[in-house]
């Protein structure tokens, strides 16, 4: 994990000493790359939608004792 974390750190770093359009041509290639793994973008859109129903499932009182553990 904590290699994981120093790549991003690293990668963060560089793209700080970009240029504005630089930064422009890092994020399209960083959306190219989203694309062309489309079981990884199923992964997330269904995970975004299921959040609001798992919010409404486990944001009630009866299992509020849970969230303290």
């Amino acid at each position: 994990m904590q290699a994981n974390h120093n790549l991003k750190d690293r990668v963060v770093e560089k793209v700080k000493q970009l240029s504005t359009e630089q930064i422009a041509k890092v994020e399209q290639f960083i959306d190219s790359l989203r694309e062309q793994n489309p079981d990884a973008q199923l992964t997330l859109i269904s995970t975004k939608i299921a959040e609001s129903v798992f919010d409404k499932v486990w944001d009630n009182p009866e299992d509020a004792d849970y969230d303290n553990l």
